[in-house]
């Protein structure tokens, strides 16, 4: 599949913007974040800024952007717009509960507390419905497996964890059990990545060129003839290939930048209080960023269409 920018640039930034909030409404909830205002102020400002520009930027793939309002109304059959509604209404209790949190601490009540934990519902909601986007797809053996919707859950955890410590640790706070589970999780992540190429390498869709076409039962079925002389809309947006060596290289990339780095860094800063300690913990969220954009593209790089096989593919 071609891997539109705007389409990576939405996974990446809303996952982790979801997860980051669902990490900041849980921790309030539970006492388990420091109460300072203008922390809270930017770690959720932080957390919708990258939603908004996530949501906003999946728009640009579309032809006719200014119709994207259409798509909400479509939630009884489409996980897009499912997940475009679950945007809108995930906004609701969260902003609430944010705005709650940083400016009326004082007056906390058990009816925020609720708000709170309906938001991290909806933060959930909202990424798994980002995953059955990709996960509905029936066409697509890379996307239509059991590992794409705890992907995107897990990444989306993962990421929003590695921000929280790693701005706890800048602010000079004491991490607590967010400090230990950001390692944890990176190492999850890996084995969860690690277990999906072993999945997409070992595996291939059930279609073929002989059950499309039903001459299975005549032998194997070939391309003649191309069906036409020039690239389509088809074979430019779901004929897209990588090629192997380049998949190697960019696989160990996010093994390394992804996982690998950040899960060395942030351990590294447990132990080591101070600026040498923030600056870890810095490296580790940038190389972290760098890491999930890599493995997003090549999720949508590595996947092949069934439509792929009326234009010679042999597998999909």
């Amino acid at each position: 599949m071609h891997p539109a920018k705007s389409v990576i640039f939405f996974t990446t930034a809303s996952g982790g913007g979801y997860g980051l909030l669902l990490i900041l409404l849980l921790g309030n909830v539970f006492n388990l974040l420091p109460t300072y205002i203008f922390f809270l102020l930017v770690c959720y400002g932080l957390a919708f800024i990258l939603i908004a520009a996530g949501l906003l930027s999946s728009t640009f793939h579309l032809g006719h952007p200014e119709r994207a309002w259409r798509a909400l109304t479509q939630w009884r059959s489409s996980w897009l717009s499912r997940e475009g509604v679950m945007a809108i209404v995930t906004f609701i209790p969260t902003g609430l509960y944010a705005l709650y949190v940083i400016f009326f601490q004082d007056s906390f009540s058990a009816l925020m507390e609720l708000i709170g934990l309906v938001g991290a519902v909806c933060c959930v909601i909202t990424v798994y419905c980002t995953a059955m986007i990709y996960a509905s797809l029936k066409t697509i053996h890379a996307w239509s497996n059991r590992f794409v919707p705890y992907g995107y859950l897990l990444l989306s955890l993962t990421t929003g964890m590695v921000l929280i410590t790693g701005m706890m640790m800048v602010w000079g706070y004491d991490t607590g059990i967010f400090g230990w589970l950001s390692p944890l999780l990176l190492l999850g992540s890996l084995y969860w990545k690690v277990s999906y190429w072993r999945f997409l390498d070992q595996t291939k869709s059930v279609s073929s060129p002989e059950s499309a076409t039903g001459l299975g039962e005549f032998g194997a079925v070939s391309l003649l003839e191309a069906p036409h002389t020039e690239a389509n809309y088809l074979m430019q947006e779901m004929g897209f290939s990588i090629a192997r060596k380049h998949s190697e290289k960019l696989r160990k990339i996010v093994l390394w930048a992804g996982f690998g780095a950040p899960f060395i860094l942030l351990a590294f800063a447990l132990f080591q209080a101070g600026v040498i300690g923030g600056i870890a913990a810095v490296l580790a969220v940038v190389l972290a960023g760098i890491g999930i954009f890599v493995e997003r593209w090549l999720f949508f790089a590595e996947a092949k269409h069934t439509v792929a096989m009326y234009y010679g593919a042999k597998d999909a």
